[in-house]
């Protein structure tokens, strides 16, 4: 596991824990972090999250949702990486799956989905796409 890349690596342990239909996934806490799993739960993509205080970086715990024994995620992508930022006017983010899915958006007003960037008319660097 590189650390080059907090959220590759965040994205990551989630997708294979989906993938092994785990209930739930433990990641090291950062604000960043916070702000996406906060995102994720505000748009149902998750059921619950908590962070656990240790002594150290803290750790973020994510409760995946289900229904019919399938994930509610599907797809979890990262866009902008730290080799390639990729920044967007708020008039040219895109939608994801027409809307069905999210992108994840940090902006000047904090971490936003696609249609609150939009709504609020500020671009920023494009996280990451959800589905």
């Amino acid at each position: 596991m590189s650390m080059t890349d907090p959220i590759a690596d965040m994205l990551t342990m989630m997708r294979n824990a989906i993938k092994a239909k785990k209930e739930l996934v433990d990641i090291p806490a950062s604000n960043l972090k916070r702000a996406i799993v906060k995102i994720l739960k505000d748009e149902n993509y998750i059921s619950n999250y908590k962070i656990i205080r240790d002594n150290k970086q803290n750790i973020i715990r994510i409760f995946f949702k289900y229904k019919n024994g399938e994930s509610v995620i599907s797809h979890l992508e990262r866009v902008s990486k730290p080799g390639k930022r990729i920044y967007k006017g708020w008039k040219e983010i895109p939608k994801v799956i027409n809307g069905l899915g999210i992108a994840i958006v940090s902006t000047s007003k904090g971490v936003l989905t696609d249609s609150q960037a939009r709504k609020l008319k500020v671009g920023g660097e494009i996280i990451c796409y959800i589905w």
